[in-house]
C-alpha cells in the first residue's frame, strides 16, 4: 500500500481512515483483479461448479484473463473439472495458482492437500481464514474477471466472501422446481443485506432434448424463473439443459472442450460490468 497522503478523493485502496466499516481484505501486492464475480446458490445440487466453470472458459475464448478462486473449502470439485490435479507451489510471495490448458488460474482446496480425497475437517472460522487467503496470498497476475464458486447456502463462507472480498455482482443460479422461488429468496435476501449486487439469474437443468426427435422434455416440470426474476426485477442470463456431455467433459477434466452458448447472454452482461 502507497504512504497515506489522506486525500481520499485521489486513492483507490481500502483501508479503515477510508470506510471505517468495509472489512475488504487487500489482494497480494502482485495480483491485479479488475472484476469478481461470485457464483452463488440457495441450495445444493443445482451445477453451480459447472456453471462456474463455463463462465470462465466463456471468458477466456472471448480474450479476457478468466480465474476461479473455489470457495467451496469442504467440496472443491472446480479442479477436476479443468483436469488439474498436481499440488500449488509458491515463494515468500505468495502462492502461484494452477493455470488449466487454455490459461486460466485457479486456486483449489484439493491443490494444497496431500491427496485430493482427504477431507477438510474444519470449523467455520478456519475455512473463512481460507478463503481470505485464496483472495491475499495468491498471485493472481493480471486478472480481467475472477469467479469465486460459493458453496450453497447462507452461511459462513457466502458470508466470508461478501465481506472479505470487493464483489462486483453475483449470479444466482437456479433448477425449474416449485421450490425456486423460496431458494432463490434466501440468497436474493443475503445479497440486498450484504449491499451486493445481483447480476441476474441463470437456470440449471431446465430441460433436456431428445438426441432422436429434438423434443424437449421437461424433467423437472415448467420453469418458474421468468416470474421469480420478474418479481425481484433481475435479469434471466441463461437456461443450461440437462446436458450428459457436459457431465462427461466435467468428470474427464476436458470442460474447456466444450462446446454450448447457453451462457452467451450472461457473458455479455458481465462485460458491460
Amino acid at each position: 500500500m502507497a504512504e497515506c497522503t489522506h486525500d481520499c478523493s485521489t486513492c483507490g485502496e481500502s483501508c479503515a481512515q477510508r470506510d471505517p466499516q468495509s472489512l475488504i481484505e487487500p489482494q497480494n501486492k502482485m495480483s491485479n483483479v479488475k472484476k469478481v464475480i461470485g457464483i452463488v446458490s440457495g441450495k445444493g445440487g443445482v451445477g453451480k461448479s459447472s456453471v462456474t466453470s463455463l463462465m470462465a472458459v466463456t471468458m477466456q475464448r472471448r480474450d479476457f484473463q478468466a480465474a476461479i478462486l473455489d470457495a467451496d473449502i469442504t467440496g472443491p470439485s472446480i479442479p477436476q473439472c479443468f483436469g488439474i490435479h498436481e499440488r500449488a507451489t509458491g515463494t515468500e510471495d505468495g502462492i502461484f495458482p494452477a493455470v488449466t490448458k487454455s490459461g486460466i488460474e485457479l486456486m483449489s482446496m484439493n491443490l494444497l492437500l496431500g491427496k485430493e480425497t482427504d477431507p477438510v475437517v474444519w470449523r467455520g472460522p478456519v475455512i473463512a481464514g481460507a478463503i481470505k487467503q485464496f483472495w491475499t496470498d495468491v498471485i493472481w497476475n493480471e486478472v480481467d474477471y475472477m469467479f469465486v464458486d460459493l458453496p450453497p447456502g447462507t452461511g459462513d463462507v457466502p458470508l466470508t466472501v461478501f465481506q472479505s472480498l470487493p464483489l462486483d455482482g453475483i449470479i444466482i443460479v437456479t433448477s425449474p422446481q416449485e421450490l425456486v422461488s423460496m431458494i432463490v429468496s434466501k440468497a436474493v435476501e443475503m445479497a440486498k443485506l450484504m449491499n451486493v449486487p445481483i447480476i441476474g439469474l441463470v437456470e440449471n437443468y431446465s430441460y433436456v432434448k431428445c438426441p432422436h426427435c429434438d423434443e424437449i422434455i421437461k424433467v423437472f416440470g415448467d420453469s418458474h424463473i421468468e416470474e421469480v426474476a420478474e418479481s425481484y426485477g433481475l435479469p434471466v442470463l441463461g437456461k443450461i439443459p440437462m446436458d450428459p456431455m457436459l457431465a462427461s467433459y466435467c468428470d474427464k477434466g476436458v470442460v474447456e472442450l466444450y462446446d454450448g452458448d447457453w451462457l452467451d447472454h450472461a457473458a455479455d452482461v458481465i462485460e458491460t460490468l
